[in-house]
């Protein structure tokens, strides 16, 4: 990665960890759930099961700074495995300061950059029978993952989200996504995707307060051969989502180049 991404990776984390304290409030209601003695979420307990006996997922959850380095460092140690056409349009991207990211006209910001939003602003899982639904306080994003069976779509009507489906695999729950429009970005510092992009997702409920996530992207038409970006995130035991809003009185499109 060059050295403007680096700054524009760095300037990205700092900016929403600042941010945290202002996503998911409420007035002071606190989560139900295990205990320590002092009354506090007991974060370290057993995951909690579903009715089904598979782990329940459910609850608010963002991404630790702590996972976002990481990920981080795995960008600047040794790059991405990208398609010649790719990298040109990274290193175009990067000396436009990325101001042509979607976000900033107010469109999707397509996965996995929604997950990655989520160390800013938080993301609610419901589980149910058959399907998990997962909405994203950024942009007001959610997905619907179906785990009753059903196959990838063959001729999808391109999304900037995608298709999901998924199955459980041990305790873990792994997602599929396919179907998606070519538009969005991976990330703020611009790394490019297709209409190819293959996206698999391995969520492990560590304990009752920590999950990690295992994003693998398989895009071919940008990518020399798959690559996997790890977050761990925690559960944010007080408040919930609040609306976010960006279609109206913007302004930033007039200033990007």
């Amino acid at each position: 990665m060059s050295v403007p991404g680096i700054i524009l990776w760095l300037l990205t984390v700092f900016l929403s960890s600042w941010a945290v304290p202002l996503a998911a409030q409420w007035i002071d209601l606190p989560q139900s759930g295990p205990k320590t003695k002092d009354g506090a979420i007991d974060l370290k307990a057993p995951v909690p099961l579903a009715a089904d006996g598979e782990s329940d997922l459910s609850g608010l959850w963002a991404i630790d700074a702590k996972g976002f380095s990481e990920t981080l460092s795995d960008y600047v140690a040794g790059g991405l495995p990208m398609q010649l056409w790719a990298q040109a349009l990274l290193d175009e991207r990067q000396l436009t300061g990325a101001g042509g990211v979607p976000t900033a006209r107010c469109l999707p910001p397509g996965i996995p950059m929604l997950i990655i939003g989520t160390i800013a602003h938080p993301m609610k899982i419901i589980q149910q029978r058959g399907s998990i639904i997962m909405l994203y306080e950024y942009f007001g994003g959610f997905r619907q993952v179906y785990l009753d069976g059903r196959k990838p779509i063959k001729d999808p009507n391109p999304t900037w989200m995608g298709y999901s489906t998924g199955l459980w695999n041990g305790k873990d729950l792994v997602v599929e996504t396919t179907g998606f429009n070519g538009r969005i970005w991976l990330d703020t510092a611009g790394h490019p995707a297709t209409d190819a992009l293959h996206l698999s997702e391995r969520f492990t409920r560590v304990d009752y307060g920590h999950m990690t996530v295992r994003m693998t992207i398989d895009d071919p038409q940008a990518y020399t051969k798959p690559w996997t970006a790890v977050v761990n995130m925690h559960l944010v035991t007080e408040g919930d989502l609040i609306e976010y809003v960006c279609n109206e009185n913007e302004r930033d499109t007039a200033h990007t180049r």
